[in-house]
């Protein structure tokens, strides 16, 4: 999760070093902290020796790809944001991508000042507000068998153990809690948990969703915490 006394380090994977000096420019001078890698072997490398808050990862480099690559850190390390460079118009790699615990996506080619803000706003959703010493075992919302932290950002199963969610399925947890038995429509799902525009064939909600089933639900194939509602989008139904 990003330290929040220091500048927020981003990493900047892609073969093209024209490219990734060009970002690296412009990120340092926005305040961040870089790190750079020209492919997914010396990312790894990099990471374990330090951990960024971000990675921006370009999908299409030669050997491992993005995808690969982002599957790799999710597994490995959950806090840690990642977004995907595409080419406009590659609809499966964005579905893919989000399908490995991507962040989010930017398509190229890109305008600079649109990277950074959607950089700043993965950030911010991982922000963390700390609880108060003094205030007891934080508060906890039941999602089936498992819990959510809201103050610490983080999913307990019925073990006890904390279960790998992204940012972004973090803030949809959160949107459902804030709103028991109300039905949510794609709209307000976009606008309120997703921090980005989007068309009517953008599938980003059903696949988080369908990740969060396979993570909270006693069988995903018949939900019973998170519900389809016909024509209008998804409802969470607290245990009663």
């Amino acid at each position: 999760m990003p330290d929040t006394t220091a500048p927020p380090t981003v990493l900047l994977v892609d073969d093209e070093p024209e490219l990734r000096a060009l970002l690296a420019e412009y990120f340092v001078r926005n305040g961040f902290t870089v790190m750079q890698a020209e492919n997914a072997a010396s990312a790894r490398a990099q990471v374990a020796e330090r951990v960024p808050d971000v990675a921006v990862l370009d999908i299409n480099m030669p050997g491992e790809n993005g995808l690969s690559l982002a599957r790799a850190l999710r597994e490995s390390h959950p806090r840690l944001a990642v977004l995907m460079l595409t080419t406009a118009g590659e609809a499966i790699d964005r579905i893919v991508g989000l399908e490995v615990g991507a962040d989010d996506y930017v398509a190229k080619p890109f305008e600079l000042r649109e990277l950074l803000a959607r950089v700043r706003a993965v950030l911010r959703r991982l922000q963390v507000t700390a609880a108060p010493a003094a205030s007891g075992d934080p508060e906890r919302i039941a999602f089936g068998l498992c819990e959510l932290d809201m103050a610490r950002r983080q999913l307990f199963g019925a073990d006890g153990a904390e279960i790998d969610i992204t940012a972004a399925e973090f803030d949809l947890l959160a949107l459902f809690a804030r709103h028991p038995n109300r039905p949510l429509n794609r709209d307000q799902i976009m606008e309120q948990a997703h921090n980005r525009g989007w068309d009517v064939f953008d599938r980003s909600i059903d696949l988080r969703v369908m990740r969060l089933r396979r993570k909270v639900e006693r069988n995903p194939d018949k939900p019973e915490v998170i519900k389809t509602v016909r024509n209008v989008g998804y409802v969470y139904v607290p245990a009663v």
